[in-house]
Order: structure tokens, then C-alpha cells, then sequence
């Protein structure tokens, strides 16, 4: 740095000797006059500018700007730039002065190919700054050399604890950020989710709750903006994640049914999986009996998600080679259920049946039995239309 350039040493005087902003622009400016024919001023100034980025001092960086600093100039340590370290700060405005003088908004920093809204999406503090480059055209669908964007850069950084980044998110997705980003190695939107609610299990309760409310509302942030949660493959899937864990997480997986989420793989059908295979195999490998509460307790989440499953499409798809073999006490109750499917695929469904499905379905997305509570209905034909009731229903006479 050319001697006598330091901003804090020679233009911020201490605060007993401190002029007005006026008077330090001033000296500012004489300096650079006076120092311009050092050898050293052009990486004088231009480190300055990366102090004065840091600070936020947006005057005094547009001076160095007029001045010659160069807005390409790399801190020797992080190699980021002007631009980069502006945003690691969460300084909006000196964003803004940056972009406006001609930095490159999409630039990535040659350490961790980031751009400056890639840094922008990974902390809930650089919000402000993250609105700023959006609104100065940065790319938000821009990707590093491993296919990772500033949304899929937000998932990632987020644990659900310490770090929610759901403004972040909703930001993003509302400025165009694309629900299909996928990197090299295959990471989606949800991989980062399905990853988190991996972290729930046999951990703390509070951080695991959570966690779980994290995961609940990006998943509603995806899922508005056209996400499909029931794409292959399978450990790539939301919808087979909470299937095959549907009792840990069956808030999440009511949620995913009731916006209309597919129970078979969205692109290949049952063939490749299928819900109605996930959820009897569960039932029959799990060594409960009757007296078993966990047993008992899942076996009836098992008759809510199954039937959410039926009344999500009009048209039941059950997959090949669909035989259960359950054992134990409630063998009996496991096998009624399946024969109760088997029946509705293999006959024309009841008309009142046909009405249920319909009108659920007019009524997603979630939260559906919500809005059933609401209709201008008699209780015992509300108590019909929720997924909650678990007897069979006599028919019609």
C-alpha cells in the first residue's frame, strides 16, 4: 500500500481530532492527488478499496474509484474482490456503488468459484445484500463448475438450528432460482433436505424439532414454486424419504400428499416404486403385537397415509405383484387393509367414495382437513370427508 494511503491512519483521525465527512473526503482527495505518482498507487488505492468495501464507506470508496482502484483487485489471502468481501460484510450499498462503477455481479473468486450472490444466499444476515443483486440483474440461475447455484448454495448452508436461510430461499425462488438445479454429482433441492432430517434421528428433540419446522417450510417454498418431491431416484425422493420413515415424519409427508405430491415415482410410475409398497412393508416388518403401543400407534399413521394416498388421485395405481405376508396379532387388521385396496382397484368405486376423492382434491393443497372443518356441512358428512377417521364405513343402504 502506498505509505500514507491507510484510510484509518491518515482519514480517520481519532475521535477527539475528527472533522466532518466533508473535510475527510477532502484529505482523502488531496492524498491521491499527491501520492498518484508512486509506483506503488495503483495497488495502493486498490487495496484501500478493500477496506473501504469492508467498512462500507461508500464516499470515500467512489473517490478511490475516480481515483483509479481497481475494482479486479484480489485480496492477496482470499482472493476475493471488492464485490465479494462488500457482500461477505453486508454492505448493501457499497453492492450497489460497485455494480453501478462496472463490477462484474456474476464474478467468481478463483478459490471457491463463488459469486457474490452465492455468498449473498449463504447467511441469513446478507439478506439486504442478497435483495440488492437481484435487483441489480445478477444471475440467479448462474452455476459453479460443479453445477451448484446461489439456491442450491442457500440449502446447503442452512443446518435448521443456527442457520435458517428460509428468507433466503424465498427470495431466490421468487427471483426465478430453478427447483430442478442439479450439481454433478447429483445433489437436488432436497438432497439437502432429506440429509437435515437424517439429523433428527436420535438427536436432541428441541434441535430435532427444529430442524423439522426448517424442512416443513422450504418444502412449502418448493413445492409452490413447481419442486417435485416424487422424482427418481429414490434417495433423492422427499416423498420416498418420508414414506419409508413415515411414523418420524408424518407431519411432513401429510403435507406432501395434501399439495399433491405423487405416491408412486413421478416419472416411472409404481414400477419403480411405489408408496402402497413402502407402507405395507414397514406394517409387516415391524415385531409389535397388539398390546404394543409403537405398533398400535403406527399401524393407525399407516391407515391415515394410506389413505391419503387414495383420495390424491382419482384413479388408484397400485403396483404389480402387490401380496402382503404379515405375522403377529394384528396380522388380521394389516391384511384387511389390503384387501380393502384390492377391492377398490379391482371395482368400480362407490359413488360416494368418487365424491370424497373429488372434493379433497378441489380442496388442496394442504392443508385439506382444515378446510374440510370449514364447509358449510353436516358433522357427520365432514367427519366423512377427513383422513382422520379409521372405521369402516357402512354402506348406503
Amino acid at each position: 500500500m502506498v505509505p500514507g494511503l491507510s484510510w484509518s491512519a491518515s482519514c480517520c483521525p481519532r475521535p477527539s481530532y475528527a472533522a466532518s465527512e466533508e473535510s475527510r473526503i477532502l484529505v482523502l482527495t488531496e492524498l491521491l492527488e499527491k501520492k498518484a505518482p508512486s509506483p506503488f498507487y495503483q495497488e495502493g488505492v486498490s487495496n484501500a478499496l478493500l477496506k473501504m468495501a469492508e467498512l462500507g464507506l461508500t464516499r470515500a470508496a467512489d473517490v478511490l474509484l475516480r481515483n483509479g482502484a481497481n475494482l479486479n483487485f484480489e485480496d492477496p489471502v482470499t482472493y476475493y474482490t471488492a464485490l465479494h468481501i462488500a457482500v461477505l460484510r453486508n454492505q448493501p450499498d457499497m453492492v450497489e456503488l460497485l455494480v453501478r462503477h462496472g463490477a462484474d455481479i456474476n464474478r467468481r473468486d478463483r478459490i471457491h468459484e463463488s459469486s457474490p450472490l452465492d455468498l449473498a444466499s449463504e447467511e441469513p444476515e446478507r439478506l439486504p445484500c442478497l435483495q440488492r443483486l437481484l435487483d441489480l440483474g445478477a444471475d440467479v440461475n448462474a452455476a459453479d463448475k460443479h453445477g451448484k447455484t446461489a439456491l442450491l448454495h442457500a440449502l446447503a448452508s442452512s443446518d435448521g438450528v443456527q442457520v435458517h436461510n428460509t428468507d433466503n430461499i424465498r427470495l431466490l425462488l421468487e427471483g426465478g432460482a430453478d427447483v430442478k438445479a442439479t450439481t454433478k454429482d447429483g445433489d437436488t433441492v432436497f438432497t439437502y433436505i432429506i440429509f437435515l432430517l437424517g439429523e433428527t434421528v436420535g438427536g436432541d428433540k428441541e434441535e430435532a424439532q427444529m430442524i423439522n419446522q426448517f424442512c416443513f417450510q422450504v418444502t412449502q417454498l418448493l413445492l409452490a414454486h413447481g419442486a417435485d418431491p416424487s422424482e427418481c431416484p429414490a434417495h433423492e425422493s422427499l416423498t420416498h424419504i418420508c414414506l419409508k420413515s413415515f411414523k418420524l415424519h408424518f407431519p411432513l409427508l401429510r403435507f406432501l400428499l395434501e399439495s399433491g405430491a405423487a405416491y408412486n415415482c413421478s416419472l416411472h410410475g409404481a414400477s419403480c416404486w411405489s408408496g402402497f409398497h413402502i407402507i405395507f412393508e414397514r406394517l409387516c416388518s415391524h415385531p409389535g403385537c397388539a398390546e404394543d403401543e409403537s405398533h398400535v400407534d403406527l399401524l393407525r399413521k399407516a391407515e391415515t397415509v394410506l389413505d391419503l394416498m387414495v383420495t390424491n388421485s382419482q384413479r388408484l395405481q397400485l403396483p404389480q405383484n402387490f401380496d402382503v405376508h404379515p405375522v403377529g396379532s394384528l396380522a388380521e387388521k394389516i391384511q384387511a387393509l389390503h384387501s380393502s385396496l384390492r377391492q377398490l382397484e379391482s371395482y368400480p368405486p362407490p359413488l360416494k367414495h368418487l365424491c370424497r376423492v373429488y372434493i379433497r382434491l378441489y380442496l388442496q393443497p394442504w392443508p385439506v382437513d382444515v378446510k374440510v372443518k370449514a364447509l358449510p356441512l353436516p358433522d357427520r358428512l365432514k367427519w366423512y370427508l377427513l383422513s382422520e377417521h379409521s372405521s369402516t364405513e357402512e354402506d348406503d343402504s
